[in-house]
């Protein structure tokens, strides 16, 4: 036999005992890329985070009750808010909304009821504008001693609010004795810089509470809001309210308005305050002027613009795109993810952004945010919902979702889930305002991009399966689908309902 061969067992001979090795604590083995980023980044993330939940509506139907039905305000010795932000005092302006109210006239007529209801959604904006982190209150007025958007799944390690708070101040930088973004900063010291800063907005310069305190809205959530046929739904609930047809087969007509006596007189006002209210084609061009969607319908106005985005919506969707891909490499523990793509993009979305920032950017948002949290508000009242019925056994996120589900309904306008548009557009702004406001343009360092996707990697993954819920668009995959979305829209909407 050759040497180096193994003689082969004797058939007759046993086998000696196998040996057992014991393991006494479960041992894992996972490779993961180590992400480094400057903590106080995290702080203005976690900003955006605060500052978006903080005026959703479930916040501010909270708040509107309070206005409305209690007799005086929670009061709160500590609420004042450190830095720039602190010239709000929650519970005086709740004690003058609540003063307002009682001076009012009873039995009421006219507008006044709608005139209260519009200055309290505004100084409830006003209270949350600014970057700054509040700690989440349940449902009894106490803190928890959180606050959004710190779970430690999205920041790799466990924060308090004290310490994130901490990381924001260093975040920010001081331009002419006011700490601001350091996207701000750039931009006052370059194309504004000479102009001195000012508090009243009739005197030549920089309006101080603008850039101390940039109210963190963007546009994108009023046009998927548009997208979801809520101004569409309270617009029908007020020509039947007025005794008007929409059409020669008007369902509506149909229906008894009895329940919505109660509300009467919000509706009242509602319609009276029609001329000093947004029209469509408002909203339209601005549309068109900040992100290049246009709308499409028999009541969307045919617009020429004079200054279009018309590459946002590509440079977005292949951003998301992107984070896909990142999302998948990062999935494979043997792989380290390429964050270069990422930045490159982000760097692409925060330009046309900022080409964006003009003519009617801050003043229209925030008009249009109010007027559709009125709708909201509206709509989430009992007595729409004993007008117009529904689904009860749906579980929708906001009260005022059912009315426009079954509006859509018994309009035959389309099926999709109004769930969806909502959550477009509470993603969407949750991204977009983190690509606008940062300090994109002279970042170098792909960690900080990959530390972005990851931390919003909840509200990009909601926002391409909610776009592919509404549209049928898969922004996931190759070719990226640059089409306009009022366009998959309405092309779903001519499908059969059994096919959309």
């Amino acid at each position: 036999m050759s040497s180096g061969t193994q003689n082969p067992p004797d058939p007759g001979k046993p086998l000696p005992d196998p040996v057992v090795v014991r393991i006494e604590s479960p041992v894992t083995t996972r490779v993961t890329p180590a992400v480094t980023v400057a903590p106080e980044v995290r702080g203005f993330w976690v900003a955006v985070k605060s500052r978006t939940a903080a005026i959703d509506f479930t916040h501010y139907f909270d708040f509107i009750n309070r206005v409305l039905c209690q007799e005086r305000a929670t009061p709160d010795s500590d609420n004042r808010r450190e830095g720039e932000c602190s010239r709000h005092h929650v519970p005086e302006i709740e004690s003058r909304l609540i003063k307002r109210r009682n001076n009012l006239l009873a039995p009421l007529h006219g507008v006044d009821a709608y005139q209260l209801l519009r200055a309290s959604t505004e100084a409830f904006l006003l209270m949350e504008c600014g970057v700054f982190i509040e700690e989440i209150r349940d449902e009894n007025g106490e803190r928890t001693g959180t606050a959004d958007g710190l779970e430690e799944s999205r920041l790799g390690e466990a924060l308090d609010l004290k310490q994130i708070r901490k990381e924001l101040s260093e975040y920010l930088e001081e331009v002419m004795g006011v700490r601001v973004l350091p996207y701000l900063k750039a931009i006052v010291n370059g194309a504004l810089s000479g102009n001195a800063i000012v508090k009243s907005p009739y005197c030549l310069g920089i309006l101080r509470s603008r850039l101390a305190c940039p109210c963190l809205l963007e546009l994108i959530w009023s046009y998927w809001h548009e997208e979801s046929m809520l101004v569409q739904t309270v617009n029908s609930l007020s020509l039947r309210f007025q005794n008007k047809r929409r059409e020669d087969e008007d369902p509506l007509a149909h229906l008894e308005i009895d329940p919505l006596r109660p509300l009467g007189n919000l509706l009242w006002g509602f319609i009276q305050d029609e001329p000093n209210r947004l029209t469509l084609s408002r909203r339209a061009y601005e549309y068109d002027h900040h992100y290049g969607l246009r709308l499409y319908g028999r009541a969307a106005p045919r617009i020429r613009s004079a200054d279009s985005r018309s590459k946002f919506l590509e440079a977005f969707h292949n951003l998301l795109y992107l984070c896909s891909v990142f999302f998948k490499d990062e999935a494979d523990t043997m792989v380290i993810p390429d964050g270069f793509p990422l930045l490159n993009a982000l760097k692409e979305v925060n330009l046309l952004c900022a080409e964006g920032m003009h003519n009617q950017y801050g003043d229209l948002p925030w008009t249009s945010r109010v007027e559709m949290l009125m709708v909201q508000y509206l709509l989430a009242r009992p007595e729409i919902r004993d007008f117009l019925r529904g689904r009860p056994m749906v579980p929708y996120t906001e009260p005022w979702m059912a009315a426009v589900d079954a509006m859509k309904s018994i309009q035959s306008w389309n099926d999709t889930s109004v769930t969806h548009f909502r959550n477009l557009a509470v993603f969407g702004e949750q991204i977009l305002l983190a690509v606008r406001f940062g300090d994109w343009n002279d970042e170098v360092s792909d960690d900080v991009a990959k530390a972005w996707a990851h931390y919003f990697k909840p509200e990009i993954q909601g926002y391409i399966h909610s776009y592919r819920a509404a549209t049928g668009a898969d922004l996931s995959l190759e070719p990226v689908d640059y089409r306009m979305p009022a366009a998959l829209l309405q092309q779903r909407a001519r499908r059969p309902r059994g096919l959309r």
